[in-house]
């Protein structure tokens, strides 16, 4: 049935979070703390973010400035520790995306191959078959991935009923196996949005890329507002926001504020926040400005998780595009710092993606372990309320659902 979960979530949850709560920090012999005493300290906007019990949606870009500058090991480690809080560590969710319309897109973003403005080498196709992808969802699933998300070259819905009936027939049948289910097909209208929800649809992705400021640099057919109103029709049809951003598009460290402040000013927090690299394609204007120069440090994009995971608490934060540039040790840290989702499978639209067998290998060293479907709906039900989590879990157990 949709929407159906597991009956284990509801019990196992409290588990989860008694294992992912923050120990103490203060070491105490008797009844003398080992802190010496003295006048308290005023109350900076970086320990508000750390002691946090609940999301909150106000931000000025100079508080996330404050946290985005704050020195990055001392960040990482604080982002960490938010993000026990709210999350249980060991589990990352892992995500396959699958192409179902490749290239001949209409806008003219810098980065994509998918643009017919540019010359790539990629051809243009028409959408894929219904079968087809359920096919691959179902190679996704034996793989451990709980989530299977879909992507169309194209620059909105209009006019194309017969290709939103084939969507939602995906939709529903991804669905079905159990899987949560995302989509990303450019600009929709409520109603569309609508039609996705009743079809079983979980999250639409739109993301708005980098900073109001630095956007008209990086694409000129779209603009910011487009992309926010597609997110208002969605956040309005009751299904979940994904949106997030590309570092390595020429931008600064202020632009990496600026789209944090974007996202967490929103009515509510987006369920996940995709944290992409530009991975530098031949023929984009991008790509060949770039070429085989590192174009966005590592740094950065820790820097860009633990902010985001200090101001979008309940949010999932996901390596996106680029993984495949990081070690091993990279992307624990990552995760460390409050990553916890990847894509993983053969591709990424256009671009290389890690593969399931090799991020097994990396989960069985490191003890994580492939988050459930609905998983993190199961914990919001926990928590959704700003009590903190070890008063959440003395509530009595829910019933279970028949």
């Amino acid at each position: 049935m949709r929407g159906h979960r597991p009956q284990f979530f509801v019990a196992s949850c409290r588990a989860l979070l008694q294992e992912s709560k923050p120990q103490s920090l203060v070491r105490k012999y008797g009844t003398v703390s080992s802190v010496s005493g003295g006048p308290t300290p005023q109350s900076t906007v970086f320990d508000r973010a750390l002691e946090a019990n609940a999301p909150r949606n106000n931000w000025t870009k100079e508080e996330i400035k404050e946290i985005y500058n704050t020195p990055l090991m001392k960040l990482a480690f604080a982002a960490g520790s938010v993000h026990r809080k709210f999350h249980n560590p060991s589990s990352i969710q892992m995500c396959t995306l699958m192409n179902i319309k490749t290239g001949g897109c209409s806008e003219d973003c810098s980065y994509c191959a998918q643009s017919s403005k540019y010359q790539t080498g990629l051809k243009a196709s028409k959408m894929v078959t219904v079968d087809s992808v359920l096919s691959a969802a179902r190679i996704a699933k034996d793989n451990g991935s709980t989530r299977f998300c879909m992507g169309a070259a194209w620059r909105d819905m209009r006019g194309r009923k017969t290709n939103l009936k084939n969507i939602k027939e995906m939709v529903n049948g991804v669905r079905e196996m159990g899987m949560e289910v995302c989509v990303t097909l450019g600009m929709i209208d409520l109603e569309q949005a609508k039609e996705l929800k009743e079809a079983g649809l979980t999250a639409y992705n739109h993301n708005v890329d980098t900073s109001r400021e630095h956007y008209p640099s990086v694409i000129t057919t779209r603009t910011y507002d487009e992309r926010l109103a597609t997110i208002k029709n969605v956040r309005d049809a009751g299904l979940n926001v994904c949106t997030g951003g590309i570092l390595g598009l020429g931008e600064k460290p202020s632009d990496h504020v600026g789209l944090i402040h974007t996202v967490a000013t929103l009515p509510a927090h987006p369920e996940s926040f995709p944290v992409n690299t530009l991975v530098p394609i031949k023929g984009t204007p991008l790509g060949d400005r770039i070429g085989d120069k590192e174009n966005s440090p590592f740094d950065a994009t820790l820097r860009t998780i633990a902010t985001a995971r200090m101001v979008m608490p309940r949010t999932i934060v996901r390596l996106a595009a680029g993984r495949t540039t990081l070690s091993e040790e990279q992307q624990v840290l990552c995760f460390m710092a409050g990553a916890n989702a990847v894509f993983t499978g053969e591709k990424m639209l256009t671009t290389p993606c890690n593969g399931w067998d090799e991020d097994s290998v990396m989960f069985e060293k490191w003890g994580l372990r492939p988050m459930e479907s609905f998983e993190v709906e199961a914990l919001r039900e926990l928590v959704s309320s700003s009590a903190p989590l070890e008063i959440q879990e003395e509530r009595p157990a829910a019933a279970p659902v028949a």
